[in-house]
């Protein structure tokens, strides 16, 4: 079962009197931390709806291995209508979507993998009797979602959707740690202050140079989706020239195609991943999800005691 993610960001940050998703939280943004954690989660099918600062945004998360979308009328819409950009895209490559807005950063990665492991048709985390986010959607619950009409964003929508709902209650008061107001961040950077120390693992394979990486891979996979590598790269933020110099390096490491390019003429031309490529991708995405399983067990076992 595939799950993916939005994360809505298009909007203006207008009470914040800054951009909410490029504010730091330590080392790294909100939306960095809310990326991270997603993949920490074995989440990698993420869409980020940009609108407001859309180009300065999807720079600063270009290697971030997500796909970017826009709400091009972010300034006469609302969250819901960001929220439906990125669940169409989503609908029929995911069985279940995360959705959360992007200025909800500190929730865990446990929390996500709770939530995951119930069966409904939407999925709200509780701590202190409080709904928060991320929620997780059923395709059933997104189909609905994308045909309603009515008024009050998607809280109100899901509301009056003939839908199952499933509640996860734990103990993660990230879940509802918000940044709307420069006030609220400061109660947020403190209760960052006090997270847990948490594995990450950022996979590469190398062989005379870079060999593979997520990165690669979500360009691979965005190939095979798009049937074009112009598009792949529009979506990840990533040159067009960049990127063929990318697939041609690990073409010549790997000593097969990855890439079968078929030549343009009236109707242009496309591009679709060979039979190495799609296995050489499918193989990598087992071997990542292991290598992310197993870093957990390992930390739990060495140093979860020592560094609480």
């Amino acid at each position: 079962m595939k799950v993916g993610a939005v994360i809505t960001a298009a909007g203006m940050s207008s009470r914040m009197g800054d951009f909410k998703p490029m504010l730091s939280i330590g080392s790294i943004s909100v939306a960095q931390r809310v990326i991270a954690t997603l993949q920490q989660a074995g989440v990698f099918q993420i869409v980020v709806v940009t609108g407001y600062n859309a180009d300065v945004l999807e720079k600063h998360l270009a290697k971030s291995g997500v796909i970017f979308l826009r709400n091009e009328d972010y300034k006469n819409t609302e969250m819901f209508d960001s929220a439906c950009i990125g669940l169409n895209y989503l609908k029929n490559k995911c069985n279940r979507v995360l959705f959360t807005p992007v200025d909800i950063p500190l929730f865990r990665a446990d929390t996500v993998k709770k939530l995951l492991k119930k069966r409904s048709d939407v999925v709200y985390p509780i701590c202190c009797g409080i709904k928060g986010h991320p929620i997780l959607l059923s395709s059933k619950a997104i189909n609905l979602i994308l045909d309603y009409n009515g008024e009050g964003g998607l809280a109100k929508a899901l509301k009056q959707l003939d839908i199952s709902e499933g509640f996860v209650y734990i103990e993660d008061e990230g879940i509802l740690y918000d940044a709307d107001t420069p006030e609220e961040f400061d109660k947020l950077l403190e209760y960052h202050n006090n997270q847990l120390m948490r594995p990450v693992i950022k996979l590469s394979l190398e062989k005379e140079s870079r060999f593979f990486d997520s990165n690669i891979a979500l360009l691979l996979e965005l190939i095979d989706e798009t049937k074009s590598v112009k598009t792949a790269c529009q979506r990840i933020q990533v040159s067009y020239s960049k990127g063929w110099k990318t697939l041609n390096s690990i073409e010549s490491q790997a000593g097969f195609d990855l890439v079968l390019r078929k030549q343009g003429g009236s109707r242009g031309g496309s591009s679709s991943l060979t039979p190495e490529g799609k296995l050489l991708l499918e193989q990598y995405r087992k071997y990542e999800k292991a290598m992310k399983e197993a870093s957990i067990e390992l930390y739990e076992k060495y140093l979860s005691e020592i560094l609480k």
